[in-house]
């Protein structure tokens, strides 16, 4: 198996046992009476799933991409761009006739 494929496998389980973590810790701690919502359902269950689901994309793109970007080398050279000086002007002011007409 490429490494490429095996590293998105990894991060994408580890985001979704972040995920179910942050699920858990939503329940365990009754955020916005969620625990009720769930038990007193009859499918509170599949809220609870969707729920983890969504969760667990958007935790496994941020392990991904966090881990991608921690790859990528430190540069050698402290070029940055262009290093000019910027020429500065100075602004005068422009009269401006005004009228009470409305």
């Amino acid at each position: 198996m490429p490494k490429l494929i095996k590293l998105y496998i990894t991060q994408v389980l580890i985001g979704f046992a972040i995920s179910a973590t942050f699920v858990a810790a939503l329940l365990y701690f009754n955020v916005a009476n969620m625990w009720h919502l769930v038990t007193h359902s009859d499918i509170g269950w599949l809220a609870a799933l969707i729920l983890w689901l969504a969760n667990g994309v958007v935790f496994s793109g941020v392990q991904f991409a966090i881990t991608i970007m921690r790859m990528a080398g430190k540069d050698d050279d402290d070029h940055g761009g262009k290093h000019d000086d910027i020429p500065l002007r100075v602004l005068e002011p422009i009269r401006v006739e005004h009228s009470d007409r409305a």
